[in-house]
């Protein structure tokens, strides 16, 4: 991964859709060698997919909540059920296991607050092995989808 190849990232992150002609032009490349860079990149899973950025209040989402997860247990089959059926909750959209307390960090939307409340007492505290939820309801973003920072 050279300069250029950063250089192409970057600019796909601010705008994903670029021609490869547009793209080509913004890094000072002709099209042929920016396209093989490109596919090569798409190759190695350098690049791994493109997709349109929705607002999830425009949807009818208007709630996220942060929710930490405390598991009553963390035995290899009860981690492996537990995160085979949190990955099967539609509503959550970031999930994470971490090092320490909480165990989990989830990013859930809901319609409203009455919504979350059945997500949680109905799909979150039902999951396999999870002894405490709390939830954080968020405010406001202040960063959100935020592109890697990937030039100096």
């Amino acid at each position: 991964m050279d300069h250029i190849d950063r250089k192409i990232l970057a600019e796909l992150q601010g705008e994903g859709r670029l021609t490869v002609t547009e793209l080509a032009q913004r890094v000072r490349l002709s099209a042929a060698p920016c396209h093989r860079r490109l596919r090569e990149m798409e190759r190695a899973n350098v690049i791994t997919g493109y997709r349109a950025l929705v607002d999830p209040a425009a949807v009818g989402f208007g709630l996220e909540v942060l929710v930490a997860v405390t598991m009553d247990r963390e035995d290899a089959a009860t981690i492996v059920d537990f995160e085979t059926a949190l990955a099967e909750v539609r509503h959550v959209r970031h999930a994470e296991r971490l090092f320490g307390d909480p165990d989990y960090l989830l990013r859930v939307l809901a319609p409203d607050l009455d919504g979350y409340a059945a997500i949680r007492d109905e799909t979150l505290a039902t999951l396999p092995g999870v002894r405490r939820l709390t939830s954080t309801i968020v405010m406001k973003r202040i960063v959100d989808n935020r592109p890697l920072p990937l030039s100096p």
